[in-house]
C-alpha cells in the first residue's frame, strides 16, 4: 500500500555553505494539518532558486521513506552519527515522505491519485551542493548520484488538499521513460 507518511513545507532563508550565504528551503519541517495544494506547490513551502526547483513541473518533490536507512548509514560512515543519528523526514529536501513507492516503480508520466488531489510524475531529483550541506558531509550529492536515490518531482495534475497518513493509488502513465532512466541519463549529462 503506497501512504504519505510526513508532510513537510520550508520558506527560504539564508543560510552560510561553503562560506557564502546561500538561499534555501531544503529544510523542509514537518506539517501537523491538511494542506492545500495549488499548481505551484504547497501553501507553505517556497522553493529558493526557480532555475532548478519549483515551477509547473518541479512543484512538488516526493521521497521513498525507504531509502532514509542508507542515509543515516552514509552520515554513521561519514562520522556524523554524533551530531544527529534520526534524520527526521524531511532532511532531504522533500515536500512528501512516501511508503511503499520507490523510484524503480515509477516513471514520468504516472500519476499518484489521493483522495483529493492528483500528482503527475515529471521526473527525477538532481543533487547539488545544498544537498552536501543539508546532509553534512561533501560527499552526499556524489552518493545520491551513483545509488539513484533520488526521489521524484511532481507536476499538480488536480489541486486540492493532502494529510499525511493518506494512502494513494499509482495510476501508470504512457510507461516509456522509467524514473532510474531518467537520473541516469541526467547523472551521464553532468558527468561528460
Amino acid at each position: 500500500m503506497h501512504r504519505i507518511l510526513s508532510i513537510q513545507t520550508a520558506t527560504a532563508k539564508r543560510v552560510l555553505i561553503q562560506g557564502r550565504s546561500i538561499m534555501t528551503a531544503i529544510h523542509k519541517q514537518p506539517v501537523a494539518n491538511a494542506v492545500q495544494v495549488h499548481a505551484l506547490g504547497l501553501d507553505g513551502d517556497e522553493q529558493a532558486d526557480l532555475s532548478v526547483h519549483g515551477g509547473l513541473t518541479k512543484a512538488v518533490y516526493a521521497y521513498p521513506s525507504e531509502h532514509y536507512a542508507f542515509w543515516r548509514q552514509a552520515r554513521r560512515d561519514a562520522g556524523l552519527s554524533a551530531i544527529d543519528d534520526t534524520l527526521a523526514f524531511g532532511s532531504l529536501g522533500e515536500n512528501l515522505s512516501l511508503q511503499g513507492l520507490l523510484e524503480t516503480d515509477v516513471w514520468v508520466g504516472d500519476v499518484l491519485r489521493f483522495a483529493n488531489c492528483e500528482l503527475r510524475v515529471t521526473q527525477p531529483r538532481e543533487p547539488c551542493y545544498k544537498f552536501n550541506a543539508a546532509m553534512g558531509y561533501n560527499g552526499a550529492a556524489k552518493a545520491m548520484a551513483q545509488s539513484g536515490l533520488c526521489g521524484f518531482y511532481l507536476a499538480v495534475q488536480r489541486p486540492g488538499q493532502l494529510r499525511a497518513g493518506e494512502t494513494f493509488e499509482l495510476l501508470p502513465g504512457s510507461r516509456a521513460l522509467s524514473i532510474p532512466d531518467a537520473f541516469r541519463a541526467k547523472m551521464f549529462k553532468h558527468l561528460r
